[in-house]
């Protein structure tokens, strides 16, 4: 109910968020369990991303951003985060429907690189930093930090637009799905 502590919380977010995009040196997303709205963004500025494979089919990983399921828009910079990963077609219809994907469709699209057995993800992550080693080191680092460009601009205050994203959560709308999840996860 606090606009200034959500706003708070917000801006540490993106704070994290940033520190993470503008890192000097490669970042995997080593993703154990699902990553939903946040976990997704925070993927997304890695440069390579590992999810876990769920050990019941009928119940996969998923990662995503499911904004829309809850009420939310995501803000212009997070749906530029999507396209730059997953192409511009494909971004909007998952960024429209909120849509969660299971993990091997993940792999399929481009949103992971790899999907690996829970055990195996930090071990993955590892040895795809230590094949970065093997490389010149600055020729590697700055066509990386070329790659990136996008990702700062991306996230410049102007596409992230913070106090209409805290705004936003006190609409209607946002509180009866916000609400709905929060009963749905008390369920679970």
């Amino acid at each position: 109910d606090d606009r200034h502590k959500l706003l708070d919380s917000w801006q540490a977010f993106f704070g994290a968020v940033r520190t993470l995009a503008e890192c000097r040196v490669p970042v995997v997303a080593a993703m154990t369990g699902h990553a939903p709205a946040g976990g997704c963004v925070l993927a997304l500025c890695c440069d390579y991303r590992i999810i876990a494979r769920s050990p019941d089919a009928a119940h996969p990983t998923v990662i995503g951003l499911n904004e829309v399921q809850v009420g939310l828009v995501a803000p212009e910079g997070i749906q530029r985060l999507m396209r730059r990963v997953v192409g511009h077609h494909r971004a909007t219809t998952l960024l429209v429907g909120g849509e969660m994907v299971p993990a091997e469709r993940a792999l399929q699209i481009g949103l992971v690189d790899e999907v690996v057995d829970a055990d195996q993800v930090v071990a993955r992550a590892v040895a795809w930093l230590q094949s970065l080693l093997k490389l010149p080191r600055q020729p590697m680092l700055l066509t990386r930090a070329i790659a990136r460009a996008d990702l700062h601009e991306a996230l410049h205050a102007d596409l992230i637009q913070l106090d209409r994203f805290v705004d936003a959560w006190y609409a209607p709308d946002a509180q009866q799905a916000l609400h709905g999840l929060v009963a749905r996860l008390g369920k679970a």
